[in-house]
């Protein structure tokens, strides 16, 4: 009982350390920077810059949206514009499923901007969820896509244009009470989102951090690291990436992410190891990811199997890229 209450002690320093001297300050200082360029309109902005564009692969304008959110903002940030595409019915399943694949791809930023403070390479890892997302969107929109897809997306895409549908009107007159604050005070409003992410990632990361300790102790990460070890070498990937790869499937993304900024401190990953890694776990497709992102809307539900499909084969292409890159 004595180790086990050890245990619990040194699992709530090390998650307590983590969220307070190095997640907090970094999140705060970037949820309130993303929160003044959501809030004046610029990721808006871009978005619509690349929409055009970005309709080759089935991505509505608000598709585009979303992605931003969840590569400068956090995962849990599309949920507000995913709920938005669930309930209108000018976007087909078809561009829907594109959007959420896409999503599930990408590197979350609430677990990469810490993860930049130890040697994560930002630029790459922008890059390639851009690749390996776009890609996932085109193979779960061809998945869904036929004869009343196809019309759905061409009255989407003229919607967007001539008449601007429900979505975008609903987003616009959102913009429009954002724009009435100052900048300073979108500065506090991010800061403290960045802070509430923080204070909430606390219990998950000491849990998490304690469940980790707790397999150690029985032995089960040495048995799942003898047997995954052998694999995940032939494949180019250190075998130090069980244990994050483990707490991701057990607890999600902020959970690995203490994991590796853990490991980091000890010196047991190193830069270019955590590198390699991130294109396959650096991205929202874990039991809590899915759990947030899929309870948006009955029809992202709906949509969600061949969005998962097309997404793990995004995620494979992401990782393989790094491999190489960081070879």
């Amino acid at each position: 009982m004595e180790k086990v209450i050890q245990m619990m002690l040194e699992s709530g320093k090390v998650g307590v350390e983590l969220s307070l001297y190095t997640i907090l300050p970094i999140m705060v200082i970037m949820m309130a920077i993303m929160n003044v360029l959501d809030k004046k309109n610029i990721l808006s902005w871009i978005a619509k810059g690349v929409a055009p564009l970005m309709l080759l692969f089935g991505l509505p304008g608000l598709g585009v949206f979303a992605i931003l959110q969840i590569l400068f903002i956090s995962f849990a940030a599309p949920v507000a514009t995913l709920k938005i595409i669930d309930q209108d019915d000018t976007i087909s399943d078809a561009s829907l499923a594109a959007t959420l694949a896409a999503i599930l791809v990408m590197a979350q930023a609430n677990a990469v901007f810490p993860l930049t403070s130890v040697g994560l390479n930002l630029p790459v890892g922008i890059a390639t969820s851009l690749v390996g997302g776009l890609i996932a969107s085109l193979i779960a929109y061809k998945l869904l896509k036929g004869k009343e897809a196809k019309q759905s997306d061409k009255n989407s895409i003229e919607t967007h244009h001539l008449n601007k549908d429900d979505s975008e009107k609903k987003l616009e007159a959102l913009e429009a009470t954002h724009k009435k604050k100052s900048i300073i005070a979108l500065l506090f409003d991010g800061g403290e989102s960045g802070l509430a992410i923080v204070l909430k990632s606390i219990p998950p990361l000491i849990i998490a951090v304690f469940l980790v300790n707790v397999l150690k102790t029985a032995g089960v990460i040495g048995i799942l690291e003898t047997i995954l070890s052998p694999v995940l070498t032939a494949i180019g990937i250190p075998s130090v990436a069980v244990l994050p790869i483990v707490t991701k499937f057990i607890a999600g993304g902020t959970a690995m992410m203490a994991i590796i900024l853990d490991l980091m401190k000890q010196g047991l990953m190193t830069a270019q190891e955590l590198n390699r890694v991130a294109g396959f776990t650096l991205n929202p497709l874990d039991p809590v990811g899915l759990a947030v992102l899929v309870a948006t809307g009955p029809r992202v539900a709906k949509v969600a199997k061949p969005a998962i499909l097309a997404a793990v084969v995004g995620i494979i292409i992401r990782g393989i890229l790094h491999l190489i890159i960081f070879n």
